[in-house]
């Protein structure tokens, strides 16, 4: 789960608000409905935050099934409050393959107070870290055709002026059970557009293990974070663990900032050097010699018809570790968030960390 990290400050402007829109992906009316209850129904819960449930719903109208992200207005503080206006904004804007549609938003008041209802296209396929741990056979240009599909929706996400700040497996999700390779990238949470001057936000958001050093070092940042966790989950893809991991945050943090990491032996024996060179130019320090999407986009390795074929064994055993540690990692965090929720509703009171 991404956090908003210690030296929080508000920072982005957000567009005129709209209660009920349509996204670009839904094929429907661009007309308000009469309501969310009477446009669709609600099924399966398929995963809940602190303030919020993700359920399966039905357009009425057609029967089509989408996933309906559910949130309590009364959990949400004032700064939620702007992140969500943002999120709908930025979402309504979204028209690429691989970046989930937004489909409907609603924002309703009943007996048990105002909800939110953020309706989206169901993405069945689940994590693609959790379809390539799947496999018994997966190889570097396997790897190399996923980063390719990425950059191009962050080359197309960061020329529409927006940085989504928590790029990572987590939020890479497969449209189908029946497809490997066909990524959408979801959860615009923290997404927030950039000015002219790119350089232009100052939260300290994202996700430890993936965050830029530029905001760990609290300077003001712009597209080239994404760049940096797109190195993450590159390094990831090709060798099945993160290249900067340790138990302690501030020693993490610590080696982020230093950019401080290996091409280990013998795990990346059997890995191009193109895909090295790939790899150093996004795990870049100083994000001014950090390259863009469209630089990348044109990299030997990303546009080369030779890529490697022969299977990534040693890569494909420590991702299944990997996977299996960050899954663990995510359920602890989930009870710990609930406990936490519940406590301060039991003393009478509710904030939001």
């Amino acid at each position: 789960m991404g956090q908003c990290l210690k030296g929080m400050s508000k920072d982005g402007q957000n567009d005129q608000f709209s209660p009920v829109v349509t996204g670009p992906g839904s094929g429907g009316s661009t007309q308000a409905h009469s309501g969310f209850h009477q446009a669709y129904s609600l099924g399966a819960k398929l995963g809940s935050g602190t303030f919020s449930v993700v359920r399966q719903g039905t357009r009425k109208a057609d029967q089509k099934k989408f996933a309906v992200k559910c949130i309590k207005d009364a959990g949400l503080s004032e700064e939620d409050k702007d992140a969500l206006e943002t999120e709908v904004e930025i979402l309504k804007e979204m028209n690429h393959p691989h970046i989930m549609n937004l489909i409907d938003y609603f924002e309703e008041s009943d007996s048990h107070g105002k909800h939110h209802y953020l309706v989206t296209e169901l993405l069945e396929g689940g994590e693609l870290f959790d379809r390539i741990v799947e496999k018994e056979f997966y190889t570097e240009k396997e790897a190399r055709d996923l980063v390719r599909l990425l950059l191009d929706a962050i080359l197309y996400i960061h020329n529409k002026g927006v940085v989504h700040r928590d790029l990572k497996p987590e939020n890479l999700l497969l449209t189908s059970r029946s497809d490997d390779a066909n990524i959408k990238i979801a959860d615009f949470g923290f997404a927030k557009r950039v000015n002219l001057a790119e350089q232009g936000l100052s939260t300290a958001c994202g996700t430890p293990g993936y965050v830029a050093p530029e905001i760990l070092e609290a300077r003001p940042y712009g597209k080239g974070v994404d760049i940096w966790s797109v190195g993450i989950i590159t390094y990831i893809l090709l060798c099945g663990y993160p290249p900067f991991h340790h138990e302690n945050h501030n020693m993490l943090f610590k080696m982020i900032k230093k950019g401080d990491y290996e091409f280990d032996s013998p795990y990346w024996d059997e890995v191009s050097d193109d895909a090295k060179d790939l790899i150093r130019r996004m795990l870049v320090v100083n994000p001014d010699n950090r390259e863009t999407a469209k630089q990348l986009l044109d990299h030997k390795w990303i546009t080369g018809t030779d890529v490697s074929t022969v299977a990534l064994t040693s890569a494909l055993k420590e991702m299944k570790a990997f996977n299996a540690r960050r899954k663990f990692k995510a359920a602890v965090q989930t009870v710990k968030a609930v406990n936490r929720v519940n406590k301060l509703i039991g003393g009478g009171a509710m904030s939001n960390n």
